[in-house]
């Protein structure tokens, strides 16, 4: 299918459309002054971008956490279909369900083996069968370029062997782990080392400009998904400096609270991240003048993203996702709810708000369309492009409900589970413990009040649909432990 994808490859227009899709990894919707106005955390130039075009309001990650995310961005997919379920590198003990559940070895799922769910096996890459997003653009004339964190499979399945002509910094790592990190040198095998001291972001967003200049007269698609504001909680000392003076000027202290068994950060005042933050965002700035320095806003679509919710309750708790509940590897809208912007000048009007719900799956079939290019329904068959609403924010958009599958334990303290969002309904499945949560979102965004007692038509039809969608897309479900601890309570 690739083969013939390239055979054929046809001849741009003159005036093809660039698109700059950026995400922050870890980075929580209300950490952007664009959502929410009130945070700790300085974001001008995301701000500017918000005004110049349209923020979504109800924009989600296919997955709480991150590789399943990515992998729905470049393929179009649920990650329930690709099987890339989990962040690559959780626990993994096999890749097909044993015939019986007895005999499997508990062992080899790490710190989850005494718990009573043992989580479904998951893909640890992106399968090569798939016509990526890249591959996609690559083969109708544009320049690819990857910039920043893959984290989807080894050698052999990294961004050159997607689609990508060049590949910046991206390899199976999950976060910046070696060398000095955050600051060069790096020990990436695909980032050759810059000064000592140097920013990774900064330097991620030099590689970035640097590709717009060498390619303003050919059409581009750059993927630039940020290592920040993933842990390890690293920063520039001015910055850090900067924001524990504004921690002190504001008398901000940190405040918790209880969501069984962790818990959550209330109150935004780390200030190691926000300084992050705003490093991040200052490298968002640097590539939206790389744009205009070459002459090219106008004929690029620039998206800002994130991959998950912001970590609320664990590794350092560093952000707070009030009003959405928990965070980073939970199904509440605090691990799943992202910030989203998109802006064409020659399409969407500045300063725009959009309600509509849309998905990272929907980002493959938008893109090809507002390009022009040929859309590969087989490919992006969890997609539904969004292009109308950025004609239009108030455009009747029809798409099915939108889903998620997690059978897994995260980290940070979810549990197992699947959901469904259809409208301002949303419907959670958990697979141990508690059962089925409905939530009307339109009144209840912080999800406090589950009516799934009072409700029980609505659970109904919500579980109906969820069922499909596990149905046709194949889910894995969680197995039952054969030898459980029995003193296991807490998840």
């Amino acid at each position: 299918m690739k083969f013939l994808l390239l055979l054929l490859t046809l001849a741009l227009p003159a005036a093809a459309t660039n698109v700059i899709f950026m995400m922050a990894d870890d980075l929580g919707c209300m950490d952007v002054g664009f959502n929410n106005p009130k945070t700790f955390y300085d974001t001008p130039n995301l701000n500017g971008l918000a005004k110049q075009g349209l923020r979504f309001t109800d924009a989600y990650a296919a997955c709480p956490v991150c590789s399943p995310t990515r992998s729905s961005i470049l393929t179009g997919q649920y990650p329930a279909r690709t099987r890339n379920t989990d962040y690559f590198g959780a626990p993994n003990g096999y890749q097909e369900l044993p015939a019986d559940a007895a005999t499997m070895t508990t062992g080899k799922f790490g710190n989850f083996a005494k718990r009573p769910l043992l989580p479904a096996p998951y893909l640890e890459r992106l399968a090569a069968s798939h016509i990526t997003l890249a591959e996609a653009f690559k083969a109708k004339g544009y320049a690819t370029l990857h910039a920043g964190k893959w984290h989807l499979g080894p050698m052999g399945s990294w961004p050159e062997d997607h689609g990508f002509d060049v590949n910046i910094a991206g390899t199976d790592a999950g976060g910046p782990y070696g060398g000095k990190k955050y600051f060069s040198p790096y020990a990436n095998p695909r980032l050759p080392d810059g000064p000592d001291g140097e920013s990774l972001p900064d330097r991620l967003a030099t590689e970035v400009s640097k590709f717009i200049t060498a390619h303003k007269d050919k059409p581009f698609f750059i993927y630039f998904p940020f290592y920040s504001v993933h842990t390890p909680l690293l920063a520039p000392a001015d910055l850090v400096r900067k924001y524990e003076e504004k921690r002190t000027k504001l008398g901000l202290k940190p405040v918790f609270a209880t969501d069984d068994p962790k818990q959550v950060r209330q109150v935004q005042e780390h200030a190691v991240y926000a300084a992050m933050v705003e490093e991040m965002d200052r490298s968002v700035g640097k590539v939206l003048k790389a744009l205009d320095d070459n002459g090219l806003a106008e004929d690029t679509i620039v998206v800002f993203f994130s991959d998950n919710g912001g970590l609320a309750t664990a590794e350092g708790s560093p952000t707070s996702n009030l009003p959405y509940r928990a965070g980073k590897g939970w199904m509440y809208e605090g691990g799943i709810r992202e910030p989203l912007i998109v802006r064409w000048p020659k399409t969407i009007k500045p300063g725009g708000t959009c309600a509509t719900p849309v998905i990272s799956t929907d980002f493959f079939p938008t893109f090809l369309q507002a390009c022009g290019l040929d859309l590969l329904p087989a490919q992006h068959k969890d997609g539904t492009s969004f292009l109308d609403l950025l004609k239009n924010p108030e455009a009747k958009h029809s798409r099915a409900p939108l889903f998620w599958h997690y059978p897994h334990w995260g980290n940070q303290g979810g549990i197992p589970s699947s959901a469904v969002r259809d409208g301002n309904w949303k419907l959670i499945e958990f697979y141990w413990k508690k059962g089925f949560e409905l939530y009307d979102l339109s009144k209840d965004p912080g999800e406090k009040t589950n009516l799934a007692e009072k409700m029980p038509g609505k659970v109904a039809e919500l579980k109906a649909k969820l069922q499909a969608f596990k149905t046709d897309t194949g889910a894995i479900l969680p197995i039952v432990n054969p030898k459980p601890d029995p003193s296991f309570e807490k998840w």
